[in-house]
Order: C-alpha cells, then structure tokens, then sequence
C-alpha cells in the first residue's frame, strides 16, 4: 500500500508554496497526498496580493472526509491564518492516530504575513502541543517565542523555548543564518544537527512547506523522526539548487528535481 499524506494548508496559486508544494513534493517521494485548503491566496513570485480564509466548518468538512474514509498515515500543517482555524486543526489533530509535522507558517517568503497576531497564542496553546514535528524558521521562532537567534550556537536556546510549548520535536531551521544551512533537530534529550552546503540560487520559495512535507512523507513511510528529517534535508537541499526562475520574483525549488536529474 502506498502510505496517505494529508496536508492542511493554504493554496498558492503561484505553484510554489502551499498545498502545491506539499502535494508534488509527496509525488515526488512516493506517497499519495491529500489536501485540506484553509485558504486561498492570490501570490505570484512577486508576493502574496490578497488572501481568503476559508470557513471553520469547510476546513472540519475536509478533514473529515478524508480522514474517516481513506485515512492517513501522517498530517502536514501550514497556514492556518486565524485563531479560530488553528483551534479547529489542533482538535483535529490530537484526535488523528498520526504522526503531525507543524509548520508553524507566520510570514511568507516576500514578507507577507500570513497569520493573525491573535492567533499566536493558539498556535503556542492548542497546535505545537500536538505536533509530532514543529519545524519553526528563525523569523516564527522569534514571532513565537521571543527568542532572537543570530549565530549557531544559539539554536540550542530556540529549540528550548519553542519546546517549552509541548512538542515532541523540534527542527530549528537555521537557513537565514550566514555560512553553511545548519539545522537543529532536538527532542531536548538528543541533539541532531544537519549540515548542508549553501548553494547560490535565489528561488527558494516554498522552501519550508517543502520541508514540512518531505519530513511527513517520510513518516508515513514508518521512519523515525531523525531518519525522516535527514532524508528530508537532502531532498529540500537538492530541490533548492535546482531551483529556478519563474516570473519577475522569487522562483520556487525543483519539486521534481530527482526526476530531470535522471534524465
């Protein structure tokens, strides 16, 4: 049987980010995607020009529906937008048999904020309590947390603070970070730090929910989370050099770079 990835996020209508991404990333690693939209996005490779929120009832409806008659073998979440959506999808969640990978989505790649400030404490309450995987960037860390990192050695200090709130896991992303792409995956007992050359190449876009789903994929495949992560990393590493170009912005990864490295 082919494991079922179910991903909960927003629409980007650009293909880059979003429930796009997540669905060609589980493509490209071999398990059947799912999607529930929470919202619609009008975003090009230039930014985010407007955003819509779906309804609570649409989101529960969606989930349900797979949920009760395919089900899943692991939960990816990204934007969620309000407070009252984040409630909705940790309730979810914590009644899911499931592995869940949380992205904790604030802001996207141009800077556009794609969650509500009232919806922080929620996302710190009801949803990182019931992820399996939080994989925070440094910008959601701070908006989290407060804690502010600027050099590797205080990952460790962002791993804590975002722990502290109940997750399992935690993959501190430490990709804004000058020198080599340094993550830090801790359940506050063991440490794994991932390294990876920096490649040169500014489309990056959709680079986290590429990740989140990538560790999710590789959940539903039965592996551990370490195991999930570092197979992850090398995927979204290769994905990210092979990025390119698209429109006048931003270009997304190569979702389907393994596929034309092959050929």
């Amino acid at each position: 049987m082919i494991p079922n990835v179910l991903t909960v996020a927003g629409s980007d209508s650009g293909g880059g980010a979003g429930i796009q991404a997540d669905l060609k990333t589980m493509l490209a690693l071999g398990v059947h995607g799912m999607s529930v939209v929470t919202a619609v996005t009008a975003q090009n490779s230039l930014g985010v020009q407007g955003a819509w929120e779906l309804p609570v009832e649409a989101v529960r409806a969606q989930y349900r529906s797979v949920v009760d008659d395919i089900g899943v073998q692991a939960v990816k979440t990204g934007m969620l937008a309000s407070a009252e959506l984040v409630e909705a999808v940790a309730e979810l969640l914590a009644g899911t048999d499931a592995p869940a990978v949380v992205d904790p989505v604030g802001v996207s790649k141009h800077g556009d904020s794609l969650l509500a400030a009232s919806a922080l404490d929620s996302v710190r309450t009801k949803l990182l309590p019931v992820a399996t995987v939080a994989t925070p960037n440094l910008d959601e860390v701070a908006q989290l947390t407060g804690v502010r990192v600027e050099s590797e050695e205080q990952l460790r200090r962002a791993a804590a603070a975002v722990l502290g709130y109940g997750p399992r896991w935690v993959l501190i992303k430490g990709g804004h970070l000058p020198g080599d792409a340094v993550d830090l995956l801790t359940d506050g007992s063991e440490e794994h730090w991932l390294r990876a050359p920096r490649h040169d190449n500014r489309h990056t876009h959709g680079t986290g929910c590429t990740l989140a789903s990538a560790i999710a994929a590789q959940l539903a495949k039965g592996r551990s989370v370490p195991e999930a992560v570092a197979a992850a990393k090398e995927y979204v590493t290769g994905a990210v050099a092979a990025g390119f170009a698209l429109g006048g912005g931003i270009g997304p990864v190569d979702h389907g770079w393994r596929f034309r490295a092959g050929s």
